[in-house]
């Protein structure tokens, strides 16, 4: 009865931006891929190489950005640069979220001690995690059947296209703090619960310890400005927009296609909020073997060969969030 009733909630609730009717041609294969999209055992063995010294130089430079525009802003001492403040650490938040999720495929580093040390001890913890391997677990969930019965992100994805004043309340709680505060909140609430207590102490203990380093520096209202606000309503509302462009509208399916979107990249919004090729977004789930480095070559056989066209491509962000509403 349960698996007939998320039948129907599939039915009734998603694939309203799917590609419908005959403009998705079956793909039979090719020299690299095989019919489903997934590279054949030669080129797969290329494209799962792990760069483990340049994500040791990502991963540095992803930690040492934050003081190092805290720094910028106190010697600036201009309402201007706290703006533009505001705007490059909201801009961090993608990368620590984007190198934890590489970690949590254990992608970042072939050696898996130092894969979660830094993905999800370090990476994790700072940008107001936990430093636990709850996100890999729920996340093992969604690749392994989108929009499936145990999808855990099955309501943000589900019922579009929305109405346009539906499509303004999200952006709108997501702009003014309250889906902060939502995030937020359970780990206030992990305080007084059997089991989470830990996991709580550790996130709000090191949200201490980086108010302690303002303070030190003798600016502690940077913190409120240029790390928690950015983290409430900047990031809440880019990984929406982000979230969106990978999965909104579209529908469960063994083909990867009618389940994740794929948005043309361009430089500018990976600035700001799809870094480290997260916008390959198709390719990540037809292998999400391949480490973020080596998803454009993947994305490159997927056009070249004939496993994407046109029509299942959208041309920018900018178009694809114009479907979102009616």
């Amino acid at each position: 009865m349960e698996a007939i009733n998320h039948d129907e909630r599939v039915a009734s609730l998603t694939g309203g931006l799917a590609p419908v009717g005959g403009s998705l041609q079956s793909f039979l294969e090719s020299g690299r891929l095989r019919a489903d999209g997934r590279p054949k055992p030669d080129f797969r063995r290329d494209l799962r190489q792990i760069s483990n010294l340049g994500n040791t130089w990502s991963a540095t430079w992803v930690l040492l950005a934050p003081p190092a525009i805290v720094w910028f802003t106190i010697l600036a001492a201009h309402w201007a640069a706290t703006a533009l403040a505001f705007i490059a650490m909201g801009a961090m938040f993608p990368r620590f979220y984007i190198l934890n999720h590489e970690a949590a495929h254990r992608l970042l580093f072939s050696n898996r001690r130092m894969n979660d040390l830094i993905g999800e001890k370090i990476l994790g913890l700072v940008a107001f995690g936990d430093g636990g391997s709850t996100y890999r677990t729920s996340h093992s969930q969604h690749h392994r059947d989108e929009f499936g019965p145990r999808e855990p992100d099955f309501a943000l994805y589900a019922r579009y296209p929305v109405p346009t004043a539906s499509w303004r309340r999200k952006v709108s709680r997501d702009m003014f703090g309250v889906s902060g505060w939502k995030n937020l909140k359970p780990i206030f609430q992990g305080l007084f619960r059997v089991g989470y207590r830990r996991r709580a102490l550790k996130a709000i203990g090191t949200q201490a310890v980086i108010l302690a380093g303002f303070w030190l520096a003798g600016h502690p209202w940077l913190y409120v400005l240029v790390w928690f606000l950015p983290w409430m309503t900047y990031w809440r509302v880019v990984n929406r927009l982000r979230a969106l462009a990978e999965h909104a509208g579209m529908t469960r399916s063994p083909d990867r296609r009618y389940t994740t979107h794929h948005i043309r990249q361009h430089w500018l919004p990976a600035l700001f909020f799809v870094p480290f090729n997260t916008g390959y977004h198709l390719a990540h789930h037809v292998d999400s073997g391949v480490p973020w480095r080596n998803l454009p070559k993947l994305h490159q056989a997927f056009e070249e060969d004939g496993y994407l066209n046109d029509v299942t491509v959208h041309r920018s962000y900018r178009a694809f969030w114009q479907t979102l509403s009616r």
